[in-house]
């Protein structure tokens, strides 16, 4: 390996061990090796640094964000949580899968973890608690599930995949739905048996009455995941579009409808998802220096060559690759994984006979876990600080529904037919 090369990856490291922030250790990584391994003119970083974030690509993630943010401040998320209760809650760990599918619920609309984690998790874990339920098991459960939110679509990750690699985003989407229910129906399974095992209460079946009484309460909330997806696949409207429906649609029926947000949570919202948008338009400009850099370099190629070089098998590509990215998940953010590793990945992909879009859905599964995982798995933390906990303690609590969704990442990563099977269906080969 070059000399060069390594002290830029050891620049990196060092710059994302240290106490500075993502997008300025991206940044400075990107225009040392630009301007001091290469030679360049420090004007074409600027250039870099404007085209990185004058794509209309990038408008979804700011309107789902608004989006997810508009649901957390009205009543969307509780009606949502009454509604999937009412579906399983009469069941033995009823409550818990409740909590599994209110996140399924919640990711068809926001496309972020973390707000889900936010969303549903600061909601259900004390509601679990409160109801008996085991306080690990809880934690674990409401840390994990939340993973939904960036398969299930609209996944803002998958919006920024889809950016670098041209995919059609809609398709992408598509990939997501069927590894959606499989997390969604292993985790209610093992919340069914753990707290049958437990000897849990159950809930009494609900009258017809009551059914229709929250489904009624809940119609408008509902029909906001059917609103989007149900736009995006009819053809009425683009992904871009949807978000910028869905954002309307969310205001007018919080403000309008339900009646819980007044004009001056309005103003709050949006400057909360102003600052949250601006976080990621950063993160994605300090890559895109440093997938500058990585380009002149040639280093892609060259990547891909020593590995095919060394690895002959898709099977043995695949398994390395996903070991790769949930140790990268350990220590990296999701959004900037997406945008460094991507480049990289993406010429062994033909190589290796293996689907972009099957890909990509590998790639968020795998660095969706890494919201769960030590030493910088935000979900860990967020959930931690709801129970007062550290993180070792909830590291421990979320292992047993780690080991689930890998075994489903394994799955779906020796079944691509499976995964593509949506995409295939509507869009053809």
């Amino acid at each position: 390996m070059d000399t060069s090369y390594v002290m830029i990856l050891a620049l990196l490291l060092g710059c994302l061990a240290s106490t500075m922030p993502v997008f300025i250790a991206l940044f400075f990584t990107g225009t040392v090796g630009l301007i001091y391994g290469i030679g360049i003119d420090p004007q074409i970083v600027i250039e870099v640094l404007y085209r990185s974030i004058d794509k209309f690509a990038l408008v979804v993630v700011m309107f789902f964000v608004l989006c997810g943010n508009i649901m957390t401040t009205g009543s969307i998320v509780k009606k949502l949580i009454n509604t999937a209760n009412i579906m399983v809650g009469f069941l033995p760990g009823g409550l818990a899968m409740a909590g599994v599918l209110a996140c399924g619920f919640f990711g068809a609309i926001s496309g972020s973890t973390v707000a889900t984690v936010v969303a549903i998790g600061g909601f259900m874990i004390p509601a679990l608690i409160e109801n008996k339920y085991d306080e690990k098991f809880s934690v674990g459960l409401m840390t994990t599930a939340p993973i939904l939110g960036i398969i299930i679509p609209p996944s803002i990750s998958m919006i920024l995949y889809a950016m670098v690699t041209n995919d059609q985003l809609e398709a992408l989407f598509l990939t997501g739905f069927i590894p959606g229910i499989m997390i969604m129906a292993a985790m209610s399974v093992y919340a069914y048996y753990f707290c049958r095992k437990m000897g849990m209460a159950r809930r009494p079946i609900p009258t017809r009455a009551e059914v229709l009484h929250v489904v009624k309460d809940s119609a408008w909330a509902l029909f906001l995941p059917i609103l989007i997806f149900g736009g995006i696949y009819s053809g009425l409207f683009t992904a871009n579009e949807a978000s910028v429906v869905a954002c309307f649609y969310a205001f007018f029926v919080e403000i309008c409808i339900h009646k819980d947000m007044n004009l001056r949570d309005v103003k709050k919202v949006v400057v909360s998802s102003a600052v949250t948008s601006s976080t990621l338009l950063a993160i994605v400009a300090g890559a895109s220096v440093l997938g500058e850099y990585l380009t002149f370099e040639q280093i892609p190629s060259k990547i891909a060559s020593v590995v095919v070089e060394n690895i002959s098998s898709p099977w043995v590509f695949l398994l390395a690759v996903n070991i790769l990215m949930l140790i990268i998940g350990m220590f990296m953010d999701i959004i900037s994984a997406t945008l460094i590793l991507t480049p990289i990945f993406l010429p062994l992909l033909a190589k290796f006979g293996v689907d972009t879009m099957h890909f990509g859905l590998l790639m968020t599964i795998n660095l969706g876990i890494g919201y769960c995982t030590p030493p910088l798995g935000v979900s860990l933390y967020i959930s931690g600080a709801v129970v007062d906990r550290n993180l070792i303690y909830v590291t421990k609590a979320v292992m047993p529904f780690l080991a689930i969704q890998t075994a489903i990442l394994l799955i779906l990563t020796y079944w691509p037919d499976l995964v593509l099977m949506l995409p295939r269906m509507v869009y053809g080969n």
